[in-house]
């Protein structure tokens, strides 16, 4: 049987503006700011979880890739032998590169290609591809709206090799981007900029984001209300992004960062928009309770959008402060799926696997699974 030719590339930068706070990694400027706020890669190392889930069938593959930090250093990392095609700059690549990347593994007919980035990536590889190649996202973006990525990715790894294998049929699944101004404005200004080809499997690919259902006031002022008055005045309150916590700030005459992460305590407003390392020195000496909620049609409660509450901070504050919140219609979007996270901790993430409260209204909760 002839080789399966798997081609994969890496957006180095995806995801370094999270934990630093800036919602994004597009533009130079961006990725100065991010670099001088003491940003790291993430993407490389998520990258490597994914590949090393092929490891196994990787003498049934031909793995082509971009070279260093475009994908071969993480294949090699992962005891490939990768065949290196076109050129970049080490440390400076761009879109450019990654479409390509996508063009040039089109041509050589390959039969996957496994991309690591958020969903500007998406878009520079349905920008270069369309509907000519299968592809597949491994999560390592900020803000990933799309449905064309895995829901971690060590599932992107497994996903892949069941479809090199034959065993997980394609479907066409969305690509959407978010203007990153807009977005570190406070606004949402989200596009769908076509669909991709995706192998499917129905608990590893997550789901587009939906947003919030019209007239969901009552709900989420109900849900503001239980917890304003369950709060502790030896506690700080880290409050997550979203339309579900920003009636808690508004109840409390507070400014809320829509799309950022506040910190309260005794109702007044200690740090607006904070990164990871604020959040954490913020939190040393101190007792402290996370406030998220659920990303509609997707179920993440971490990992996804609110990176600066990362698995270093939720370690710290422990699993039994963190309290989750959405309205009734945000649950039932998820169908029954689980709520997710995909922190940058195994033991963080296994951590949080359970049964847990969530609140739907005042005086109103239900139990739900974290997977």
């Amino acid at each position: 049987m002839s080789k399966k030719k798997l081609g994969f590339t890496v957006n180095p930068i995806a995801g370094m503006g999270g934990r630093v706070g800036l919602k994004g990694t597009d533009g130079q400027e961006i990725l100065r700011r991010a670099r001088e706020l003491g940003a790291v890669l993430t993407s490389p190392t998520r990258a490597v979880e994914a590949l090393k889930e092929i490891s196994p069938i990787k003498n049934n593959i031909d793995l082509i890739t971009y070279p260093y930090d475009m994908g071969e250093d993480e294949a090699r990392k992962c005891s490939f032998n990768p065949i290196v095609i076109g050129s970049i700059e080490r440390g400076k690549t761009t879109s450019t590169n990654t479409k390509n990347a996508a063009r040039e593994m089109s041509r050589l007919k390959v039969d996957l290609i496994l991309f690591a980035g958020g969903d500007g990536t998406a878009r520079d590889i349905y920008d270069a591809i369309g509907d000519k190649v299968p592809a597949l996202g491994i999560p390592t973006g900020v803000k990933i709206h799309s449905g064309v990525f895995a829901t971690s990715p060590k599932s992107a790894g497994k996903l892949a090799a069941m479809h090199l294998q034959g065993q997980a049929p394609v479907r066409e699944l969305e690509v959407m981007d978010v203007d990153e101004q807009a977005f570190r404005e406070d606004r949402v200004s989200a596009k769908l900029c076509g669909y991709l080809r995706v192998p499917f499997e129905r608990r590893m690919v997550q789901n587009p984001k939906t947003g919030s259902v019209a007239g969901e006031e009552e709900a989420t002022e109900a849900i503001a209300c239980e917890v304003i008055d369950n709060m502790q005045d030896d506690f700080l309150y880290i409050i997550g992004p979203g339309t579900t916590t920003r009636p808690i700030m508004e109840k409390l005459g507070l400014k809320k960062t829509l799309l950022g992460v506040d910190v309260i305590r005794k109702g007044e407003l200690l740090a607006l928009d904070v990164n990871e390392a604020q959040l954490l020195k913020l939190i040393e000496d101190k007792k402290a309770k996370i406030v998220v909620t659920v990303i509609g049609g997707q179920g993440y409660i971490f990992g996804r959008g609110n990176q600066q509450i990362s698995s270093k901070v939720v370690r710290k504050v422990g699993k039994e402060n963190l309290i989750i919140v959405a309205t009734e219609n945000k649950v039932a979007s998820l169908r029954g799926r689980p709520l997710l996270v995909d922190t940058d901790d195994d033991e963080v993430n296994e951590m949080l696997k359970d049964y847990t409260k969530v609140i739907t209204g005042y005086g109103r909760s239900i139990l739900y699974k974290v997977a």
